[in-house]
């Protein structure tokens, strides 16, 4: 069966027991990407029966992730749609239905066992050499047996019967044919002692009644399918095509996990990443266009899309390719549309930032910063009024105080004498003629205002810099430098 046999209908199901991190959206993309590339309908679905573990505040994070990433959904929460409810603790009354259908037909059975009784002839299994699963005790019980099970007071579960011999066999888009043998699959809990649906059962009533076509997910649920393939089968409904998608490591070879840095979406958001880059970056998890194509527009991507092309190989998350790709993706911005992402991040970071100042600066550092964050340390000065550093760092490079004083003051000389120009244009030409009056090195003179003007020896382009400031702030800067190169100078005299 080829992906086209059906119309397309993919889901991502996330529970909502924490925020978002990178294998859960590769996972959303790669269904997303496969929606749009055929035209289908992309479902967002809350798996949110762990009560316990499950949050109001991780559902709005995986939400906003979606969001921020550009995933909008088709059906879902706050869309809606033809198979609502989306939240799987609103749809018990359907898992209700369809364990009384498995039962009726003996395709399930009441488990009276105790979780005392199962650990006991777990613990008997394994001294004895033998697989620890589930023995099926309560399978081929009597109605008199479990009527004094019941009459015990013991709340049974519901398992499902898998078959006891054969094989199943799961068709898998990524993966090829890969087999099960159906004496090593015990018969798993379907519904809790309280009627909660368990996730082997949940998702596969889901899927069913939503008409989901290809089920696209990470490769830990490869073993969990085999299961699902025999519900799908006592239920008569014709199997979804599965493609399970390979795992995501760190650099060091190991699963990618918070050891490595960050993991969550919201995280990278945080951290000064371009969603556009993100989406970039994680649709070449697994799966690559051809041996030498990177960067790629969304359009691009989607177009090109194909399971046949994702590779079943662990994919490798790199930080280093992730940073460089943010920074092309920065480099690419029009200037107006990096301020404004730049604001935020600014003001976020304490700086009294204000717009106008933003967008004048923002060309000045976009060749500069690989994340939007990398931009707080390099234009902090801007918006303090006053600056500190060591008055070391004035004294230009093969000079002494005495003569980096000189220099400047014949800096503050020229600049005050400027009217009524302070563009970056007649501020190079000017600085630039100075210095060659000073007889000085280019890099001397104007490593000794910059430590004055931004107290910093790394800073955005000079000429610029200045211009974005402002004359009186420069001025008020230069004098402040002048009087800590005066003590120095005095202080050597000493």
């Amino acid at each position: 069966m080829t992906e086209q046999d059906r119309a397309v209908r993919v889901r991502f199901a996330p529970s909502p027991t924490g925020y978002l991190h990178v294998g859960g959206a590769r996972t959303a993309l790669f269904n997303w990407l496969f929606a749009r590339n055929h035209g289908g309908v992309f479902v967002l679905r809350i798996e949110d029966t762990d009560k316990l573990r499950s949050t109001d505040e991780s559902i709005g994070g995986i939400l906003s992730s979606l969001d921020w990433l550009g995933l909008d959904w088709d059906e879902g929460p706050g869309v809606g749609g033809d198979y609502e409810p989306y939240f799987q603790t609103q749809r018990l009354p359907f898992y209700h239905a369809v364990i009384e259908q498995l039962l009726e037909k003996g395709d399930a059975y009441l488990c009276y066992c105790t979780q005392e009784e199962l650990q006991t002839r777990r613990q008997a299994a394994l001294a004895s050499g033998r697989a620890p699963g589930y023995d099926r005790r309560c399978r081929d019980l009597s109605n008199e047996k479990r009527a004094v099970l019941k009459a015990e007071g013991r709340q049974p579960v519901v398992r499902f019967a898998m078959p006891l011999v054969g094989e199943t066999v799961v068709e898998d888009l990524v993966r090829g044919e890969v087999r099960f043998a159906n004496d090593q699959l015990d018969d798993l809990v379907i519904a809790k002692a309280d009627g909660t649906p368990t996730y082997n059962f949940a998702v596969v009533v889901d899927d069913m009644l939503m008409r989901i076509s290809h089920v696209i997910r990470a490769d830990e649920h490869l073993a969990n399918t085999p299961r699902q393939v025999r519900i799908y089968e006592a239920l008569g409904y014709a199997l979804p095509h599965f493609a399970h998608v390979s795992t995501i490591l760190g650099e060091d070879g190991t699963k990618l996990s918070k050891r490595h840095g960050a993991t969550s979406l919201g995280d990278f958001r945080d951290s000064g990443y371009l969603p556009e880059a993100m989406f970039n970056f994680l649709a070449l998890l697994g799966w690559a266009y051809d041996d030498k194509t990177e960067i790629m527009s969304r359009e691009e991507i989607i177009e090109r899309f194909s399971l046949e092309k994702v590779n079943p190989s662990p994919a490798s998350f790199s930080m280093q390719k992730l940073e460089w790709m943010n920074g092309v993706y920065i480099r690419t911005l029009p200037g107006e549309d990096l301020a404004n992402r730049l604001f935020p991040i600014l003001r976020q970071a304490g700086l009294e930032a204000d717009q106008e100042t933003v967008h004048r600066l923002a060309p000045l550092i976009q060749e500069r910063i690989k994340v939007l964050t990398d931009a707080v340390e390099l234009v902090d000065f801007f918006f303090t009024e006053e600056i500190d550093y060591d008055p070391e760092l004035l004294v230009g490079k093969k000079m002494d105080a005495a003569a980096s004083l000189e220099a400047l003051r014949r800096v503050l000389q020229v600049l005050e004498e400027m009217i009524p120009g302070f563009d970056e244009e007649t501020l190079e030409t000017t600085l630039r003629r100075l210095t060659e009056e000073l007889g000085l090195k280019a890099g001397q003179l104007f490593g000794i205002i910059r430590v004055a003007v931004t107290g910093k020896k790394v800073a955005p382009p000079l000429f610029g810099t200045l211009s974005v400031m402002g004359k009186a702030r420069v001025l008020a800067r230069l004098r402040q430098a002048e009087q800590a190169l005066s003590g120095l100078v005095t202080a050597g005299d000493l």
